[in-house]
């Protein structure tokens, strides 16, 4: 994830670098800085998935999506405008007492219990992609978008570019921490390698509510029920 974290700050530097620099045509209606550096804490959910397996699911999955945007504004009402950008898009479902083998050589993929022998104390299944999403916005207040009603709508189309589990604290059936071994599988095999997904958000000046949901499943075709990912949080969007 940390090269992941160094790659984005490059793209950032890339993109205010070339929205400062490019030429542009004259103007009748004056650009406002508008939401081009976008952050959201997500939590995350499986839709479709099997009702074994999401037992298992914590209730809290937390995950981090960054990106940089570039905001159009309509020349005949700049209330609204059109926007569109590159990102990354991280995704982290955990799980208690069970572990899901993708580095397993078999055509369905194994979701295993371990509540009645060794298991780790925190595990998770993450997947994370690089996302070009696509805003239609409103934007009550151009002058001062800091102290403004927004409303955005769209969508996101992603490439999955790292797909692993992790599990962390080794500890017995009774819960007793073994030792404090680490153990991380990478696999994209048994991954749809390209997410789409429906999003929108609402918020007040820097802050807003949103939501996403994808439209892909997060597995190929029958090697897992179909999967939908859903994530709900808070945004944070401003410069």
């Amino acid at each position: 994830m940390r090269k992941i974290s160094i790659l984005l700050v490059a793209i950032l530097v890339s993109f205010t670098a070339f929205a400062q620099t490019a030429p542009t045509k004259a103007k009748t209606v004056k650009e406002k800085a508008a939401d081009h550096f976008m952050v959201q804490l997500a939590s995350n959910y499986w839709s479709g998935t099997d009702a074994e397996v999401s037992k298992y699911i914590k209730g809290f999955s937390r995950s981090l999506n960054v990106y940089a945007m570039y905001d159009k504004q309509f020349k005949s009402n700049p209330k609204f405008s059109i926007a569109a950008g590159i990102g990354v898009g991280n995704s982290n479902i955990y799980f208690n007492k069970m572990e899901v083998r993708i580095t397993a050589n078999k055509p369905i993929l194994p979701f295993v219990r371990t509540d009645t022998g060794n298991n780790f104390k925190k595990y998770k299944l993450a997947t994370t992609y690089l996302e070009i999403p696509l805003e239609f916005r409103f934007t009550s207040n151009r002058d001062n978008p800091n102290k403004a009603v927004k409303v955005a709508i769209g969508g996101k189309i992603g490439t999955l570019i790292n797909a692993h589990t992790k599990g962390k604290t080794l500890r017995n059936a009774a819960g007793t921490a073994i030792n404090s071994y680490t153990d991380k599988e990478n696999s994209k095999s048994y991954f749809n390698g390209t997410r789409l997904s429906l999003t929108g958000r609402v918020g007040y000046g820097l802050f807003s509510l949103f939501g996403s949901y994808s439209i892909t499943n997060v597995f190929k075709d029958g090697v897992a029920p179909d999967t939908k990912l859903i994530q709900v949080g808070i945004a944070f969007s401003g410069l």
